[in-house]
């Protein structure tokens, strides 16, 4: 596969990157807003134009030297211009030229690379005529005035931009199976018996999440062994989902830091826009890592995050960072773990491991935990040793009556995968009671390994279709 060319976003605060961001990948996916600083992080999404030329767009937080934090904005962001291939700077065309846009882009233009001026927010002829002709002191070799936000003068900027974007070649397309409305249940489940795809699919989308200031970016940089996302004392400092993919034991692990989630009564504004964004990711995401300080236990808003993870059907693992504060000893740790027992008894089949996101202390074996974890998330468990396990269970405990009338199980098939769907087909599935459901839930995780995946298990009638509740 042809490797993606890398074009960068750079530009101080406020100057519109976002919205660019956003425009080229024709979805709202960057966070925007008037409030300085907003994008702290690097994001990193694939675009098209022109129909078949495919790029990686990189935006990047605004350049500023005002504070300890934005320095650090700063170094990420010009890191990202340092790796990419081509660099689109861009001003604010309200203001007049300033001093310290010019230097950065000089410092860009050293790079050697293709590199464009965007004076972005000439929304009429008015700002065109007053504004713009202003920074043609820059000498940039291309220059564009442009409204982002109202698709203005962008068609000269596309051009530009497919100069150094090459044509992706036709890939020819797979064969598609149309839906059958005729098909029953059974059949169904045996169409998607694909093992050997199953085996195939080594690409992981691990979501980070947690209350504010728990430690999330500073695990994330610990992954990537360099300093991705910014780290700060202050609570919410990561707004915008932040990703970043590492390779690992023949695995893609694509990382997702979250915004800190606070109490609903304090969520206002960005951060509003952020926790719904944070929600998509878990909505995309195959597993959870629930951080939770340990300098503090659970308390109730970890209980609503872990809630979030039983939403979207996640596998899990439970983090609890700051483990070097603690004295560590069997005592604390039992008593760590007995506190997230209690509080988090619905996660119940998540495991647990106790680390320092700042010392490092025990962060690599997360990445074995994951690897492990996604393995069972996505494993098919066949009808055969299914239906085993299932007669063992019937024999032990037969299920009850339902009104004096009695229900019987015909057999059982897993029906999807991450996470495990599991169907028993049955003569009166309303009458598969909630406390027989869950003693087949604990002999199915007994006889089979499902350690931090959940296991959706549910009654249904022979011909039903899966998609029907």
């Amino acid at each position: 596969m042809t490797q993606l060319k890398k074009v960068a976003i750079l530009g101080r605060p406020n100057v519109g990157k976002s919205s660019l961001f956003n425009r080229l990948i024709r979805q709202r996916d960057a966070i925007t807003s008037d409030v300085e600083g907003t994008t702290r992080d690097i994001k990193k999404r694939v675009a098209t134009i022109s129909g078949n030329r495919d790029f990686e767009i990189i935006d990047t937080g605004g350049i500023d030297d005002s504070t300890e934090m934005f320095s650090i904005v700063k170094k990420l962001s010009l890191r990202a211009a340092d790796e990419a291939d081509v660099i689109i700077f861009m001003v604010d065309g309200k203001k007049i030229p300033d001093e310290e846009d010019k230097e950065l882009f000089y410092q860009l233009q050293d790079l050697g690379k293709p590199i464009a001026l965007v004076v972005n927010k000439i929304d009429n002829d008015k700002d065109e005529t007053t504004r713009y002709w202003d920074f043609l002191e820059f000498g940039a070799e291309r220059t564009f005035p442009m409204s982002v936000s109202h698709n203005r003068y962008m068609n000269d900027f596309y051009a530009w931009l497919e100069e150094y974007i090459p044509e992706h070649e036709e890939e020819e397309q797979g064969l598609q199976l149309e839906e059958d409305d005729e098909l029953s249940f059974e059949e169904i489940v045996e169409m998607v018996q694909v093992d050997d795809l199953e085996d195939e699919d080594r690409d992981i989308k691990v979501a980070i999440i947690g209350r504010v200031n728990t430690g999330k970016s500073s695990l994330l940089n610990a992954f990537l062994k360099e300093e991705r996302s910014v780290v700060s004392d202050v609570a919410g400092t990561t707004i915008d989902p932040v990703d970043e993919s590492i390779e690992y034991k023949e695995h893609k692990i694509t990382f997702v830091d979250t915004a800190g989630i606070r109490r609903r009564g304090k969520i206002v504004g960005i951060e509003k826009y952020a926790f719904d964004r944070t929600e998509e990711m878990l909505e995309q995401a195959d597993i959870a890592l629930l951080v939770i300080d340990a300098t503090e236990g659970v308390l109730e808003l970890d209980e609503r995050i872990a809630g979030l993870i039983e939403k979207y059907k996640l596998g899990c693992l439970i983090v609890l960072n700051k483990w070097d504060i603690k004295k560590e000893n069997k005592e604390s740790y039992q008593k760590a773990v007995d506190d997230i027992r209690d509080n988090l008894k619905f996660l119940h089949y998540a495991p647990l491991i106790t680390v320092s996101a700042k010392t490092g202390l025990r962060v690599h074996k997360i990445l074995d935990e994951i690897i492990a974890i996604y393995g069972r998330y996505k494993q098919r468990i066949p009808t055969s040793k299914l239906n085993e396990v299932l007669k063992y269970a019937i024999s032990r405990h037969h299920i009850p009556t339902v009104n004096g009338g009695v229900v019987r199980i015909k057999f059982a098939t897993q029906y999807e995968t991450k996470p495990p769907k599991i169907a028993i087909i049955m003569n009166r599935p309303d009458g598969l009671h909630f406390s027989y459901k869950r003693y087949l839930t604990n002999v199915f995780r007994e006889k089979f390994d499902f350690e931090g995946v959940p296991l959706d298990i549910g009654g249904r009638k022979r011909g039903q279709r899966m998609d029907d509740d």
